[in-house]
């Protein structure tokens, strides 16, 4: 594996987080498997109630979205190493969508990571997009360390790496001072296809730029319960949330999705 350019664990932002800690707890939920198009429209949905004055608090969602391939501000087709054929014979839909990141394959062993919140709510200010970024990285970093795993940060690139690749990939979306959407962490999902999807940007320099996974860094398994656990209680520190509370199910109505959902949004890689 090709070197690059690694940055070692840092600590929380000195300085980031604006009057002390956000004023609301965090409502996390737990979700299970979701499809693109339900998924799209619960993040729409999501995204308009906090920014509500006095609408939802920050709201984390964990879920596992379908078998696919999505497209961030940073990718394109051309990092998808799989024909218009093999697409179809392994049933992966392939979409760009509104969130920044590069490629990123979905499927089973891995955790998807979705934070909607008010920039004002989580402390920072209106403008604070990067030390967002690093506050959401820092909780990531954490998680992966917290299951016993090496994880470092790429001064040319976000994400969490790791030996075997990039274990969480990064993909955030802001409008109008909400942020919303996050991450994908693979804890065990199959590598055969993941190796043929560049999830890391080739600009970002030398280096793996596909994605691995935790149990693969570490060799032993790797319980999901207790990853999930694991992304909460980082996020929830890194944040510095005054408190969380924590459902199982998803936040909407599923039912209620709509197709043709927008994806008119400003974009952060």
């Amino acid at each position: 594996m090709n070197a690059r350019r690694i940055t070692p664990l840092r600590s929380k932002p000195q300085g980031s987080i604006a009057r002390g800690s956000p004023r609301r707890a965090v409502s996390v939920w737990l979700a299970g498997r979701i499809g693109l198009e339900a998924y799209g429209a619960m993040a729409e949905r999501l995204a308009w109630e906090v920014s509500e004055p006095a609408g939802r608090p920050p709201t984390l969602v964990l879920y596992d979205l379908e078998p696919s391939i999505t497209i961030g501000r940073l990718g394109s087709r051309a990092d998808i190493d799989l024909s218009d054929d093999e697409l179809r014979s392994h049933g992966l839909e392939v979409r760009f969508v509104g969130r920044g990141g590069g490629a990123v394959l979905h499927g089973p062993g891995q955790i998807g990571i979705a934070l909607f919140a008010a920039l004002h709510d989580l402390g920072l200010g209106q403008h604070a997009v990067g030390s967002y970024l690093e506050l959401l990285e820092t909780g990531l970093e954490g998680a992966v360390r917290g299951l016993r795993c090496g994880a470092a940060r790429d001064s040319g690139a976000h994400g969490i790496f790791g030996r075997t690749g990039l274990l969480a990939a990064i993909g955030v979306a802001v409008r109008k001072g909400v942020v919303w959407h996050g991450g994908f962490l693979n804890i065990q999902p199959a590598l055969e296809l993941q190796r043929r999807v560049k999830a890391a940007p080739v600009a970002a320099g030398p280096g793996p730029h596909t994605m691995g996974s935790l149990e693969a860094d570490v060799q032993r398994r790797v319980r999901m319960p207790e990853a999930r656990a694991a992304v909460v209680e980082h996020i929830v520190d890194a944040f510095g949330f005054p408190g969380s509370h924590i459902q199982s199910g998803f936040p909407v109505p599923l039912r209620e999705s709509g197709r043709g959902t927008s994806e008119r949004r400003s974009r952060v890689g």
